[in-house]
């Protein structure tokens, strides 16, 4: 089994913190968005991971030090890291043509845009699987048709009318994935776009007028993190989640004094909190600093030091100096107010 992972966008509606870093490495509820993303994956695959395949974009932002990070992804489950480029944001079909030289075997294919939590098997033997999650608001979604077998004969964008409430998450299992190799290849050859770009959905449509078997997961939540606001609100169900599953959240490296802390908090190592109130939903990363503040529902990233603030629903990232009495602000990496 392979993991497929285009990942070449900038992230731009997440900016100021993904000037710095990409999207799927920005920490929630303690770790990056990809890491929970592919070890969710994994544990629903169940069974032995021979590729993950990370499709990122320019090299000037998309450096060394991330190859770095994505190959240890990788490793950590004991699985061969390869790495392609997307040098021109052409779409979701585009990137995964990319990696055409890896299109082969059965492979889940993942956008790391948000957070899932599922538990369900799904069915190896379909030629497409297809997770969704119910939504109150379809209209506002890519949403699949389903038959009276529960078997998916459609892709609808955005539907005037009601077609079901199923919305695409952008998580997909193929059993061959060069059926969707050969599909896109035509789409491309024929220079087939929506919007100026090319399109998976455009490759699954094609599998599915010559009877390819397409089946439908769901998950139990999913998570966006496309901006600040989102990724504040993910941040809190995390946490929550993880304290309800038993999970150790705050390290026993830290150093506490005069400090309350009210979980669910993610708390990492040579954190130091002085003379302050933590929690609950807040996650602090490696290494930050607090000192006589008050913060709830925040996410304050790594090295960074906060005094004499009040913040609730904040995000704050890495190598940051903040001294203030702003309660809900948003700082990208290496800033400093004070």
């Amino acid at each position: 089994m392979k993991i497929i992972i285009p990942m070449a966008g900038r992230g731009s509606r997440l900016r100021p913190h993904t000037l710095t870093t990409p999207k799927p490495l920005v920490a929630i509820a303690g770790s990056p968005i990809l890491n929970q993303l592919v070890k969710d994956t994994v544990k629903l695959i169940d069974e032995p991971i021979d590729e993950i395949i990370f499709i990122i974009g320019d090299p000037l932002f998309f450096n060394k030090e991330v190859e770095t990070s994505l190959s240890a992804i990788a490793k950590k489950y004991d699985a061969k890291p390869v790495i392609y480029r997307q040098l021109s944001p052409l779409g979701t079909g585009h990137a995964i043509m990319c990696a055409k030289p890896s299109l082969t075997g059965s492979a889940i294919v993942i956008y790391p845009d948000t957070l899932i939590r599922v538990d369900d098997n799904f069915d190896k033997n379909s030629d497409v699987v297809i997770w969704t999650k119910r939504v109150s608001n379809p209209e506002a979604y890519g949403v699949v048709k389903l038959n009276q077998k529960n078997e998916i004969i459609d892709l609808v964008e955005k539907p005037e009318s009601f077609v079901s409430d199923l919305a695409v998450i952008g998580m997909y299992y193929f059993k061959e994935i060069s059926q969707l190799k050969d599909k896109l290849e035509i789409v491309i050859s024929n220079n087939k776009m929506n919007s100026g770009e090319y399109q998976i959905n455009d490759g699954l449509l094609a599998m599915m007028k010559e009877g390819k078997k397409f089946s439908v997961g769901e998950v139990n939540e999913w998570l966006d993190c496309g901006d600040v606001k989102k990724c504040i609100k993910a941040n809190k169900a995390m946490l929550t989640f993880l304290n309800q599953d038993g999970k150790r959240l705050i390290s026993e490296k830290i150093n506490l004094i005069n400090a309350k802390i009210i979980p669910p908090c993610s708390i990492h190592h040579n954190v130091t909190i002085i003379d302050s109130t933590i929690g609950p939903y807040v996650s602090i990363g490696e290494g930050s600093k607090i000192l006589k503040s008050s913060i709830s529902n925040s996410i304050i990233q790594t090295n960074t030091s906060i005094s004499n603030a009040e913040l609730k629903k904040s995000m704050v990232g890495n190598n940051c100096v903040y001294n203030g009495n702003g309660q809900e602000i948003n700082i990208g990496d290496f800033s400093e107010l004070i």
